[in-house]
């Protein structure tokens, strides 16, 4: 099907309550929780992961939406275990789980009942697979995040289009305000029937950046989180400045200040920051790709990302039968025995002195400063431009003294009797 079913349309557009959006205490709390987690797992998975060829099968083969829809009664993930799942995750050191609930193919990865086009009501599996992870998550202690499309490759109303999924097999000629609706009816169920939500990670905004006076609604769409859980936090993957309302700003397969990808040169702002990246080149399950990060490269971008006062929320792609690919589950394992060991180098922090340098990046946590170098190739002098004084410097492993010396500006950490690693550590503390 393409149109989902639609239920409970009530009044829209409704005054928004606060031209400024004024964070509750409860919401400031949760910014400095999310800032201290700075490591987070993403996770694409539905329907689409049957196809093994990523989340955007359906707009770039140009599948007929009603066709794809038929996945939906073959889909079984028999191997899915939330449980698992979440243990695996927490164990590799991760604070925080995001999960799409309905990605742009518009199938809902939970039990709505605005819409039949979901995973209780269209296949034969009929689990409320959200349920179980979000149960999982507040069992074992960690936060869950919710990442919700703004934009719908199958439904009617959703027009008028945007620059994406004009071969679908769609008319176009649905009422905006309904989708809206719909979109609205969604989200309060997702923070009303799922306990404690984390985070709500919007994208698809980007969709009609070619209407450039397109109303997504955000205010009021905001202002009904906000109100429904008030520490939930808001995100929107829209490549900009953050919009008044939101709550993090995220930036896509780049590290902050950095456009490698093309999507994240917008001007960092002075909220919490996150970037998302994938474990191997997808987002979602693709069966070719299994080119996937070693995991003294994940360690190093996490690091790297810590250095900006960044999280890294990483992307694994589960399979179709419920599993998570066995080399991300061994990836996180090898993530998970180096954050045992250097977890208080990342957790906690703030962007260090030197956010970005050739031979690595800087935390700092009060009066420590970390010096992580990720170089293969050890650099024999390290300059680090410090105000403070410095009244020790050692290695984080061993505790072994490193030499230095005081300079104009700073100080130089003599450094070519190290040994490279995944991250050597130099500890500094400061008076």
């Amino acid at each position: 099907m393409c149109l989902g079913t639609f239920l409970g349309v009530s009044s829209l557009f409704a005054q928004n309550e606060s031209a400024v959006y004024q964070p509750a205490p409860e919401n400031l709390q949760a910014r400095e929780v999310f800032k201290d987690n700075k490591f987070g797992i993403f996770l694409h998975w539905g329907i689409y992961s049957m196809f093994g060829q990523g989340e955007w099968y359906m707009q770039n083969e140009n599948i007929d939406c009603h066709e794809y829809a038929k996945a939906a009664s073959g889909f079984y993930p028999a191997k899915f275990n939330a449980h698992d799942w979440v243990a695996a995750i927490k164990d590799a050191g991760a604070k925080y789980i995001c999960i799409t609930t309905r990605h742009h193919d518009g199938f809902s990865m939970f039990d709505t009942r605005y819409s039949d086009y979901d995973i209780v009501d269209a296949t034969p599996f009929k689990r409320d697979i959200l349920k179980e992870l979000a149960d999982e998550c507040h069992k074992q202690g960690i936060k869950l995040h919710l990442y919700y499309s703004h934009l719908d490759w199958t439904r009617e109303d959703y027009y008028p289009l945007g620059r994406t999924g004009h071969g679908t097999g769609r008319t176009g000629h649905g009422e905006w305000k309904t989708y809206y609706q719909f979109m609205n009816n969604q989200l309060t169920e997702l923070l009303t029937n799922y306990g404690e939500i984390g985070a709500i990670w919007f994208d698809g905004w980007w969709d009609h950046d070619i209407h450039p006076d397109f109303d997504w609604g955000l205010d009021e769409q905001y202002a009904l989180i906000h109100r429904l859980q008030p520490a939930c936090l808001i995100g929107n993957n829209h490549h900009q400045t953050p919009f008044e309302g939101e709550d993090f700003q995220m930036f896509e397969r780049d590290l902050p200040g950095e456009n490698k990808a093309g999507l994240s040169g917008q001007a960092i702002g002075s909220l919490p920051l996150e970037t998302c990246e994938t474990m191997n080149g997808m987002w979602g399950y693709r069966v070719k790709d299994q080119n996937y990060k070693s995991v003294p490269t994940l360690i190093r971008l996490l690091v790297r990302a810590a250095g900006k006062g960044a999280n890294l929320l990483m992307n694994i792609g589960p399979q179709p039968n419920g599993e998570l690919p066995a080399v991300a589950v061994e990836r996180l394992k090898g993530m998970g025995e180096w954050m045992k060991k250097y977890g208080e180098t990342v957790y906690g922090t703030e962007a260090g002195d030197v956010m970005t340098a050739d031979w690595g990046t800087t935390t700092r946590k009060g009066n420590t400063l970390y010096v992580h170098i990720l170089s293969d190739k050890m650099p024999k002098l390290i300059t680090l431009p410090l105000n403070d004084k410095v009244t020790d410097a050692y290695l984080f492993d061993s505790g072994e003294k490193v030499s230095r010396e005081t300079v104009k500006g700073g100080i130089v950490l003599h450094t070519a009797s190290l040994t490279p690693d995944t991250d050597r550590i130099v500890v500094l503390k400061l008076k």
